[in-house]
């Protein structure tokens, strides 16, 4: 018997790849996995404890706890939500994503992503039977996507474009001119969106950040998409969110009812008290990555054959390994494994993120500076016995 066609056409994580391939080794300094290497918050930890022990176990709301949603109305004011019509809570972002083409995407209809783009964004965009458009985004251009290209990649057959700012895994912040010419572009062609602003707490550039979200029309039009994985160290919570019109959530909801159906109260109300009173924990953190991508930045450009643009926001940086191939006539998974078997350090291809990731690794600084100092002092070892 054969399994569906679905799960045979989809590939599974390159990320998760290299880091199964590690499996096994010693000492190994993993720049892989995006995913804080700080704890929670202490207060946001006692608080789902006292909720475990309030006897807050059972199902709640398909949409949150009203109480989360009441504080995620709060964190985004600007946005004027509803919490009982235009929030829902998610099994993180990656479910918030997946809801969102479901119920935006009819199959056969056609969904712009820039590359390189995390990989789940190809995968969910087949899953719902849709085709991926990808736009590439230039290396040239700090990985930020030229509106052009955007606009030339609409056909009739477009309904949706996906934005995720800063990306993973470029760590790319579209600038606030670009993002007005893409808000432009969408309103002319009547699109929606699907803006993935997980990482928008972790900026490191002097301009304010910029939403889509913020111009004229495009609130309408947006599922705005947040969590608290990457801004206060939760991964494991599994906690996002969507934010949308009234129609959307609806339509969203009731795709999560019939999967995933809630999450765990707890963790949804400590997730609340997050929101609402470690603004600070947030900072401190957002200054750590700061000074790790200012370390491992100088680090990598230091080391000759390789290269890297200064990332402005979330915590990636990309190391490009063109040279390289040329010098040893790898390809970029073939080196990424060869670092990994010879130096025990696990990077990850970029040709595993769509078009315009080939020749480049991506590299986590979601690290501690010994790891990062080692890791790429690792890397430098190697190039050197080239």
């Amino acid at each position: 018997m054969e399994l569906s066609k679905l799960v045979q056409a989809t590939s599974g994580s390159i990320i998760r790849k290299f880091f199964n391939a590690a499996a096994g080794m010693e000492d190994v300094i993993s720049f892989s996995i995006g995913e804080p290497n700080f704890i929670a918050p202490k207060p946001v930890i006692e608080d789902a404890v006292k909720w475990l022990h309030e006897g807050k176990t059972h199902y709640t709301d398909n949409a949150g706890v009203k109480d989360l949603r009441d504080a995620v109305a709060e964190y985004h004011k600007n946005l004027h939500a509803d919490p009982d019509k235009e929030i829902l809570i998610t099994c993180g972002a990656t479910e918030a994503i997946e809801l969102a083409l479901f119920t935006l995407v009819n199959p056969g209809e056609e969904v712009i992503l820039v590359s390189p783009a995390w990989q789940p964004y190809f995968c969910q965009i087949q899953m719902c039977g849709a085709i991926c458009k990808p736009v590439i985004a230039k290396e040239e251009n700090n990985f930020v996507v030229d509106p052009k290209d955007v606009e030339a990649a609409i056909t009739e057959k477009t309904r949706c474009i996906i934005i995720n700012s800063p990306s993973n895994p470029t760590g790319a912040v579209i600038d606030r001119e670009t993002m007005k010419k893409l808000a432009e572009i969408i309103r002319k062609h009547d699109l929606f969106v699907i803006s993935d602003e997980i990482y928008s707490r972790l900026i490191y550039t002097d301009e304010p950040y910029t939403s889509i979200t913020e111009f004229e029309g495009m609130r309408e039009r947006t599922v705005y998409i947040n969590g608290f994985s990457k801004m206060l160290a939760m991964p494991g919570w599994r906690l996002g969110y969507a934010i949308t019109t009234p129609e959307i959530f609806i339509g969203m909801k009731k795709m999560h009812e019939n999967g995933v159906s809630c999450l765990s109260e707890p963790l949804q109300r400590s997730a609340a008290y997050a929101l609402r009173y470690c603004q600070k924990e947030i900072e401190d953190m957002r200054l750590q990555y700061l000074r790790r991508r200012n370390l491992i930045c100088k680090l990598i450009n230091e080391i000759p054959g390789l290269s890297c643009r200064t990332p402005q926001g979330a915590f990636y940086v990309m190391m490009n390994i063109q040279e390289l191939m040329k010098q040893t006539g790898m390809s970029t998974e073939d080196l990424a494994m060869d670092i990994l078997q010879k130096k025990h350090v696990i990077t990850v291809p970029c040709s595993g993120f769509g078009p315009g990731g080939d020749g480049l690794l991506r590299l986590t600084y979601a690290a501690s500076d010994e790891a990062i100092t080692e890791g790429i002092g690792r890397i430098r070892d190697y190039v050197s016995a080239l």
